[in-house]
């Protein structure tokens, strides 16, 4: 197995536990599933920058897919520092909601968004739900159209999204379209740019340089992604984001189908 760049999602220092996420999409990260309790793994980190927890602003956090599995606990501080929390969860489908009880216990309203089937039931009074991507979700709330905005989006001071580049980048490009007059003029907005890493020994490999074009000058710089993943949404040149992500697609295409080879002559016991 290759070494993998992971979310972490819980602590429980007392009893000495880590609680990392794997996202089955190659080859080595299948091959987590079949980790045995009891067998060695080597961590390393967290490395990076932590993100910024300011205080006492209303903050709007906006998770794809596996991002959620980070903003609630970005969610925990910030509420811990006196912040109002506006969460737009979304998910492809009802059945992939995961961590239900620590996302509402870091928000003060959540809007759960699912691309495709039924909605989500919210369990709270003040949460909604929509059926659409997270932008739309976005719009139909700043509309009134899901029900009493109890948080106004004019309210917020920050923006945190966390998903997949093409999400990142449609929040990016709703803030200076559909949804411009609906924010503050001078909000904060970042991304947490997750770009090809190798080393995550910080600026040794460049592997996951990213691109930035200043959105005033136009002057081009290039940043460390493993040294700070939090970045301004504005700076961030997504287009070069996607194609560096899609470098290895067809080794790690190949590998998958090497490991579903493998797989078909021997079984594997999963966890």
């Amino acid at each position: 197995m290759e070494g993998l760049a992971l979310t972490g999602a819980w602590t429980d220092p007392a009893r000495g536990l880590l609680s990392t996420i794997v996202l089955e999409m190659g080859g080595s990260s299948r091959l987590c599933a079949a980790l045995t309790p009891g067998e060695p793994v080597v961590l390393m980190g967290p490395t990076g920058a932590p993100t910024e927890i300011p205080r006492g602003q209303t903050v709007l956090l906006a998770g794809g897919g596996l991002g959620n599995a980070v903003l609630f606990s970005i969610g925990r501080a910030l509420r811990a520092a006196g912040c109002r929390v506006l969460y737009f969860a979304g998910f492809r489908k009802r059945e992939d909601l995961y961590h239900a009880d620590d996302i509402e216990a870091a928000t003060d309203l959540v809007v759960w968004s699912t691309d495709s089937g039924p909605e989500v039931q919210p369990r709270r009074p003040q949460d909604l739900a929509f059926s659409g991507n997270i932008v739309q979700a976005m719009i139909a709330y700043s509309e009134g159209k899901l029900g009493e905005a109890k948080i106004p989006l004019g309210d917020v001071d920050r923006i945190i999204a966390i998903g997949s580049d093409r999400m990142m980048k449609a929040v990016k490009d709703a803030r200076h379209g559909v949804l411009a007059e609906k924010l503050k003029r001078d909000h904060v907005a970042l991304g947490s740019i997750n770009s090809p890493m190798q080393c995550m020994m910080k600026e040794i490999c460049a592997q996951c340089l990213q691109r930035h074009v200043d959105p005033r000058t136009g002057k081009e710089t290039f940043v460390f992604s493993c040294t700070n993943q939090d970045q301004e949404l504005d700076s961030v040149d997504f287009a070069h984001l996607g194609q560096r992500l899609r470098a290895n697609d067809a080794l790690e295409k190949l590998a998958n189908l090497w490991l579903d080879h493998l797989l078909q002559r021997k079984n594997l016991i999963r966890v």
